[in-house]
């Protein structure tokens, strides 16, 4: 049974069980994608049902981020941690990796995908990189030809919210791999090219703090996180 908050059901694991829960979906028949909704993911869902109905209907809705398990906590129905999406992807790479299971990036600038399979390769020995491609490509067919003809295992799509989840749940079948992960701005942290916050940053639940200290213009999407709270509270209220 999934935890509603605003309206987006939460799946509620440790990592550890997501972890399992993910590769169990990876070693099963058919596609199944994989969503991390933070605040700004959800504030979007209310507004836009169509994002809303493709990230409810994802296999596994994991809480990316603090303010996800305080909205839950606030409305009595808490969450057992916070599962911050890069950390899953990085622990089903190395299983993947243990099993020599192959994976395909798909998205952010020109170059970075490749730098991203490049360290990750290095890292998790026995990770088949299938293929990459940027994010910025006008029509989907020929990224779903790619990615299906490369045989991947899974595939992390990392477009950006909402637009990364609707492509998933569009093209998921299609593509041919068991497991599609949608990771925002991981590829460009795998690369090496955007820094994440240090380990007792990201404890204390102020990972957003230091993003938003490095990347000042973020202030804009930061907003999102007291606008989500100021809504919890209001469902609290009814």
């Amino acid at each position: 049974m999934r935890i509603d908050v605003l309206g987006v059901g939460f799946d509620n694991l440790t990592m550890d069980e997501a972890v399992e829960r993910g590769m169990e979906l990876l070693e099963s028949q058919g596609t199944h994608y994989v969503v991390t909704p933070n605040p700004e993911i959800v504030e979007v869902c209310r507004e836009n049902t169509e994002a809303k109905r493709v990230v409810n209907g994802a296999a596994l809705v994991l809480p990316d981020g603090i303010g996800i398990i305080k909205g839950a906590a606030m409305l009595g129905t808490p969450l057992k941690e916070k599962t911050p999406g890069i950390e899953f992807a990085e622990h089903i790479v190395e299983r993947m990796a243990k099993e020599g299971r192959s994976l395909y990036l798909l998205g952010a600038k020109p170059g970075i995908a490749e730098l991203a399979g490049k360290n990750l390769a290095e890292k998790y020995p026995g990770l088949k990189i299938a293929g990459t491609h940027d994010g910025y490509f006008q029509e989907d067919a020929p990224i779903v030809e790619a990615i299906r003809e490369s045989g991947a295992d899974a595939v992390f799509v990392c477009l950006g919210a909402p637009k990364q989840e609707l492509w998933m749940a569009r093209n998921g079948e299609a593509i041919g791999a068991h497991l599609l992960c949608g990771l925002g701005g991981s590829l460009d942290v795998f690369a090496g090219t955007v820094e994440r916050a240090p380990k007792f940053w990201c404890d204390h639940g102020l990972e957003w703090f230091y993003r938003l200290c490095k990347e000042p213009k973020r202030i804009g999407r930061m907003m999102k996180l007291p606008l989500f709270l100021v809504h919890v509270r209001k469902e609290k209220r009814k």
